[in-house]
């Protein structure tokens, strides 16, 4: 295989370059693999992207060497990415602006896919939205707990989330746990929806006290599932549905149905199981596109 090649995607010319480099060594697959399995998503994929600023974790040197996050928009960006300048709250850098890649195109989803960008990550607002419109929790378990767990707890927060008229749909993580989404007005500031999910984490906490810890402190996490609330926070960003996350072998942030929760069908799944499940499916997590409810705001 050449080094490098051109190929022509929706009108934009893109040079793909070092198609059989291993980028997940324990199972062979390279980077080639990556941009067909990206390639192959993309129109389900690019629905949870558009108009959302997006980082990425790229990894280069493949997923058992250091990876780093990104957010500015690279150097030896094409013209024709869309990209937005936009505040950056709470900014470990001190920076009061980050120059965002904002992904609209199949051209720009395999743009990135060669530069080695595994894992896409959003955050639950879009560009000029007045607030979030997507509610998102993260369900973190503390070993000896795992998926099982998460599955027991996401059943729960379907059920309290439910009694507010608020409809969340599951998802793996792509790694140890899982999150739970749905959509939301997108009128209410992301004090407003994180201080929501902190209070229904607080009240499972309460009645499930074994099973579920509302609070970041990791002593306190041993066998229990962490409800991350936080996620909801301007600053803060969730692993794009679909994406590929940097584990030893390819794995990819997975939509699930509720039935699979119930019946302990969570697991970790790979990319031709993901793109099997569009085929049969379709997106799950489409519901998220429509819009929802306000959050109660007290």
């Amino acid at each position: 295989m050449t080094d490098r090649i051109m190929v022509d995607v929706d009108g934009h010319r893109l040079e793909l370059s070092n198609l059989d480099k291993v980028l997940y060594p324990a199972a062979g697959f390279t980077k080639g693999e990556v941009i067909d399995y990206y390639t192959r998503v993309a129109d389900t994929l690019l629905p949870h992207l558009v108009d959302r600023p997006l980082t990425r974790i790229r990894y280069p040197s493949g997923v058992d060497r250091p990876g780093f996050f990104e957010k500015n928009a690279p150097a030896g960006m094409p013209a024709w990415v869309r990209h937005e300048v936009l505040p950056a709250p709470g900014s470990t850098l001190g920076r009061e602006t980050v120059d965002y890649v904002v992904v609209d195109s199949l051209a720009c989803v395999v743009w990135l896919a060669n530069l080695a960008a595994l894992e896409l990550h959003v955050p639950q607002w879009k560009i000029g939205s007045p607030g979030p419109d997507l509610l998102v929790v993260d369900l973190d378990p503390g070993a000896p707990a795992g998926l099982a767990e998460c599955a027991r707890v996401a059943l729960l927060l379907q059920d309290r989330l439910a009694a507010d008229g608020i409809d969340a749909l599951p998802k793996t993580s792509g790694k140890k746990g899982m999150q739970l989404m749905a959509p939301v007005a997108g009128t209410q500031s992301s004090e407003v929806v994180s201080g929501y999910a902190k209070r229904v984490a607080e009240e499972l906490e309460r009645a499930h006290p074994r099973l579920v810890t509302s609070r970041m402190t990791k002593a306190l996490r041993p066998g229990k599932v962490f409800i991350d609330w936080s996620q909801n926070a301007a600053a803060k960003t969730t692993v794009a549905p679909y994406s590929l996350r940097a584990e030893r072998s390819p794995t990819a942030s997975t939509p699930l149905t509720w039935d699979e929760v119930a019946d302990g069908g969570v697991r970790a799944f790979g990319p031709a199981e993901v793109l099997g499940r569009v085929d049969g499916y379709g997106d799950l997590l489409a519901p998220l596109l429509d819009g929802g409810p306000e959050v109660p705001a007290r």
